[in-house]
């Protein structure tokens, strides 16, 4: 028999809204769950509230590192499941996500199974926004690498895996996440700021590699539909998570390698971007001048990314050479 525990991570009183709406999709489920742990990172208020207002799950506060990987782990160490299924606090579930989900554990092969996450914009979404970035607002984007239903990594606000598999790889890892690295550009967008991603992509790697023959699931319905707030429909936090998201992949390439780490990011430079460049110049010869915006945005957003990849890519280099320099000194000193 295949059971699940959902785990939701929360971390403000600011998204108290979105957290009961998280509760609410998942209760309202065509497979129920076998029980709802909510995790509160480093806000006791949050924990108090939602322990005295939320009833029939589980509150627990973050027991691990601060941040959402700490707090994965903690809801998992608490689960009696087999399998554990992760929502976001500011994230929907369709009413058959949890059976899709498990639907894919019928194959003892799968290590794990995820499906798409939807943007629910809270106001109308750019003009120039391409569909091929929607991962800056933490939701499927186009052209992401499906193969006969197995990709890569899920998305970690709609993910699911084994619980003896999440034991197994020792869990996610804290050199991901919420993690302050780097310094600001005018003090405002940030590259080599924070490696607030790829957690979710490090440990399937991680996991394929242990379990050679093992792969995770897509599930094309079992989706979550992912609130993004006005604030994050701007030019400014576009930039900000491009740059984000190169420091990120960088750090994934130290952890995992340059084959299994960027397989998919290649594909995605390769084949996906310029085909989506080419279309939206097309259609902007046909007069649409959105699709150059798009097309100038894809450009941009592709060059911020590269160009915080390899800073902390040289960043991370010099370190090493330096730390290298200072243990032969002291070696000859002594």
């Amino acid at each position: 028999m295949i059971d699940a525990s959902v785990v939701i991570c929360a971390h403000t009183l600011d998204r108290w809204g979105e957290l009961q709406r998280a509760v609410g999709s998942v209760r309202a489920q065509t497979r129920a769950p076998e029980e709802i742990i909510v995790v509160v990172d480093n806000n006791e208020a949050l924990r108090a509230r939602a322990a005295r207002e939320i009833s029939g799950v589980t509150v627990l506060a973050n027991a691990g590192q601060p941040g959402l990987s700490g707090g994965r782990m903690t809801g998992a160490g608490h689960a009696t499941t087999s399998v554990i299924a992760f929502l976001d606090d500011d994230a929907a579930a369709d009413p058959c996500w949890l059976e899709e989900l498990l639907e894919a554990y019928r194959d003892p092969a799968v290590l794990g199974a995820g499906g798409p996450v939807l943007p629910l914009w809270q106001a109308p979404p750019p003009s120039w926004f391409p569909a091929e970035f929607a991962w800056v607002v933490g939701c499927t984007y186009a052209g992401m690498d499906v193969q006969d239903g197995r990709i890569r990594n899920p998305i970690g606000a709609n993910m699911s895996v084994r619980a003896d598999v999440l034991r197994e790889v020792g869990g996610f890892t804290s050199d991901l996440g919420r993690r302050k690295l780097g310094f600001s550009v005018s003090g405002r967008a940030r590259f080599g700021g924070k490696a607030e991603s790829c957690e979710e992509t490090e440990l399937c790697i991680r996991a394929s590699r242990l379990y050679p023959g093992g792969y995770w699931a897509y599930r094309a319905r079992a989706r979550v539909h992912h609130v993004v707030p006005a604030k994050r429909a701007t030019w400014t936090y576009f930039v900000q998570r491009c740059l984000i998201e190169g420091t990120a992949k960088a750090v994934l390439r130290n952890l995992a390698g340059s084959g299994d780490g960027l397989k998919t990011e290649r594909r995605y430079v390769r084949e996906v971007l310029p085909r989506a460049v080419a279309s939206e110049l097309r259609a902007a010869v046909r007069g649409k001048f959105n699709a150059a915006r798009r097309a100038g945005a894809i450009v941009v957003g592709f060059s911020l990314t590269a160009f915080a990849y390899t800073t902390t890519r040289l960043g991370g280099m010099a370190e090493a050479l330096s730390q290298q320099l200072s243990s032969r000194a002291q070696i000859r000193r002594s």
